[in-house]
């Protein structure tokens, strides 16, 4: 784990696909709150589900941000050997204390019980009482869950949104292991954010539901609590969250359409960091970039020959 020597933020999309508007509102929004700060930026890829990533995404998104014009001072594969011994080594942590236990219960299992936080299926905790066979965690055929604290987590971010939960309770003992043996997010993040020395989160608002969780996961792993925030969406005109899974329109139209510094334009029009879309660069964003100007409002993008977002 790094010791954090001052302010960083961090980045942190899933290859699953092109980066879309959202995308890069994510990234600007984050480089914009650490750079403004002093801090190192961190980009990290999140890329453990080798089911659904690709490595020729990584890499265009890594060129979609260059494009934009940001810039990092650490980059991050998960899917490399440093990653995972430091994922199964949160794993071992958790199991020597008698935390984790395999599941058998299906999503249909959990369907028409208790609505979570985030609009899905509270897991009601059915197999706590399961111990791991004698091979650990790794023998295990099933998902793997993590035992939480039953207790309450109070806690507001930055921007004032209230993040406090029993996470145990309401959202359900999360998978930390995938049937499948991918290692699941709300493990990842935790343990990715210390070793980098991230004390900044800044991240979209649809996150945050998973944030007393992750939080609790950082008490039992003896890990620091980097400060939250939790910025406006991006939304399709039928109200959904621009999404990967949506077909979202991709940075390649955006960049057949646009060049770098009028899109990084209607990206600050829409978050509300200048009056109007005009040509403009990340770094001249910089010298009056502050979160009381950002809006608290989701906007509506739409895309036929270029982008507009209302």
């Amino acid at each position: 784990m790094r010791t954090a020597a001052g302010p960083c933020g961090r980045f942190a999309p899933s290859t699953t696909g092109e980066a879309h508007p959202g995308t890069l509102l994510a990234a600007l929004l984050a480089w914009l709150d650490a750079r403004s700060l002093g801090g190192r930026f961190v980009v990290r890829l999140e890329n453990l589900d080798v089911t659904r990533c690709r490595p020729a995404w990584a890499d265009q998104l890594l060129a979609d941000l260059t494009w934009l014009g940001l810039d990092w001072d650490e980059l991050v594969d998960q899917a490399q050997a440093p990653a995972r011994a430091r994922h199964e080594a949160a794993l071992d942590a958790l199991a020597a204390a008698g935390r984790l236990y395999p599941c058998a219960c299906t999503r249909a299992d959990r369907a028409g019980g208790r609505r979570a936080p985030d609009g899905g299926w509270a897991y009601p905790n059915t197999c706590r009482g399961r111990a791991l066979p004698d091979g650990g965690w790794r023998a295990v055929t099933e998902a793997v869950r993590v035992r939480l604290d039953d207790d309450r987590i109070d806690l507001v971010d930055e921007g004032g949104l209230d993040l406090s939960q029993t996470p145990a309770v309401e959202m359900g003992d999360p998978v930390v292991v995938r049937r499948d043996g991918v290692l699941a997010y709300q493990l990842v993040v935790v343990v990715d954010d210390a070793a980098s020395g991230v004390t900044r989160v800044v991240r979209g608002r649809d996150i945050a539901p998973s944030t007393a969780t992750q939080v609790m996961l950082q008490r039992l792993l003896g890990l620091p609590r980097p400060a939250y925030r939790h910025h406006f969406l991006l939304l399709e005109p039928r109200g959904d969250k621009l999404a990967k899974l949506h077909g979202s329109v991709p940075a390649s139209a955006l960049r057949a359409r646009h060049d770098a510094a009028s899109l990084c334009g209607l990206l600050a029009a829409a978050a509300g960091l200048v009056a109007a879309p005009a040509l403009c660069t990340p770094r001249e964003l910089l010298a009056t970039f502050a979160w009381d100007r950002v809006t608290n409002d989701d906007r509506v993008a739409t895309f036929t020959d270029h982008l507009e977002i209302a």
